[in-house]
């Protein structure tokens, strides 16, 4: 196994596992991000220029943003796959590892001569996986893919959105980074059952399939009822009050799920009323009589700021919050406790503030956090480590 070139941490749950990422952009460089910071060593293979993603904004000191986020804790190598020295390379560093990861349109990595099917025959204990917008088989199966694109196919854009208006996408890149969400599940699933049968396997992510699986509740609501789910803006579409109301200097949002809540929220705004009155009885007429509900609701919290309704609510056990935007949950003092962005040196002087997986092991130290390489940052090292002009013999 190739030396890393990333600080050596025994104390995480991957560590001592190899993963050769060929993928970029977002969905497969997500999923390697994943598994670098818990320890893995992700050594990323990248054209003489470049992963697409260096050039995308916003830039901080002339890098990347979303490069640097996406690709931390990595070591880069500049390989040209289309040559056959480039080639060699690549299926000797396959060779000696635990995890390929490749986001090419289904056919392309074959065509390159890295394909699973190749590199099974160099290693068959690999795992390698596959993303791709819409899955390695099926009739949509060599469309291009990008989020919007998921989000419109798979119905999110169009459970969004104010009921009156028009679809609306997601704020994020939901399709992308669930994707690269269950890839990472999908690796590590693999590799466990290859503890029990010393097989490899190829993982087959569809962004498609993944962006269905995110959306739980609207397949299960279209399941149950054989309707397509209706956008209700911001409330639920079964339970009242639930959703975003106003104040006298913004927003905040309540989620009331039970006749119980619904008691403590009438008696928190001086209403005990409201609890009896046949139009509130329970989720089903309060969703039905929502514009009332929402009338009685925002009229006292109209003559409020958010911070004194979160305030009232909040010592009335009524689940309530203000509504942030990132940089306020990102500065609050919770996710500074919960190290959700890590500020570490930076590749070329100065520091850059990194996010990190979220979950928390008992067992096992920090997560790792070092910065995204510079191109072709470990070429040399990671060909002298691995004593390449040896393994060329055998490619």
């Amino acid at each position: 196994m190739t030396q890393s070139n990333l600080p050596d941490l025994p104390d995480l749950p991957l560590a001592g596992l190899r993963v050769i990422d060929f993928s970029r952009v977002l969905a497969g460089p997500y999923c390697t991000a994943l598994l670098g910071d818990l320890g893995a060593e992700v050594i990323k293979v990248e054209p003489p220029g470049g992963d697409d993603y260096r050039a995308v904004g916003p830039f901080a000191d002339g890098k990347s943003g979303l490069f640097s986020a996406m690709n931390r804790n990595k070591q880069s190598i500049v390989i040209d796959l289309k040559t056959q020295d480039g080639l060699d390379v690549a299926r000797a560093l396959c060779r000696g590892a635990d995890v390929v990861v490749e986001n090419f349109r289904p056919g392309v990595a074959d065509k390159l001569g890295i394909g699973y099917a190749a590199l099974r025959e160099l290693n068959p204990s690999l795992v390698y996986a596959s993303v791709s917008g819409f899955g390695q088989t099926g009739p949509e199966s060599h469309r291009p893919a990008y989020d919007i694109i998921l989000q419109a196919m798979c119905g999110l854009m169009d459970a969004t959105g104010a009921p009156d208006g028009a679809p609306t996408m997601l704020g994020e890149a939901v399709s992308d980074a669930v994707s690269g969400l269950f890839a990472s599940w999908g690796v590590l699933a693999a590799l466990l059952a290859r503890e029990k049968t010393g097989r490899g396997t190829h993982v087959d992510v569809s962004m498609f399939d993944a962006t269905l699986s995110l959306s739980a509740t609207l397949v299960a609501r279209y399941a149950a009822t054989g309707l397509a789910p209706r956008r209700v803006g911001n409330r639920h579409p079964s339970s009242a009050p639930f959703g975003a109301y106003r104040a006298a200097d913004g927003f905040y949002v309540v989620a009331v799920l039970n006749n119980k809540l619904f008691q403590a929220l009438a008696d928190a705004i001086g209403q005990p009323a409201m609890a009896h009155d046949p139009r509130f009885a329970d989720d089903e007429t309060r969703c039905r009589f929502e514009s009332d509900l929402r009338a009685m609701l925002e009229s006292w919290s109209a003559a409020r700021t958010v911070a004194e309704v979160n305030a009232v609510l909040g010592a009335a056990g009524i689940p309530v919050a203000p509504i942030r935007n990132v940089k306020e949950a990102l500065e609050s003092e919770h996710a500074a406790h919960r190290r959700l962005l890590t500020e570490v040196p930076d590749t070329g002087g100065g520091t850059v503030r990194l996010p990190s997986q979220p979950v928390k092991f008992s067992a096992y130290g920090a997560n790792r956090v070092t910065p995204a390489p510079a191109l072709g940052q470990h070429t040399k090292a990671i060909l002298a480590a691995h004593d390449f002009d040896k393994e060329k013999q055998h490619a």
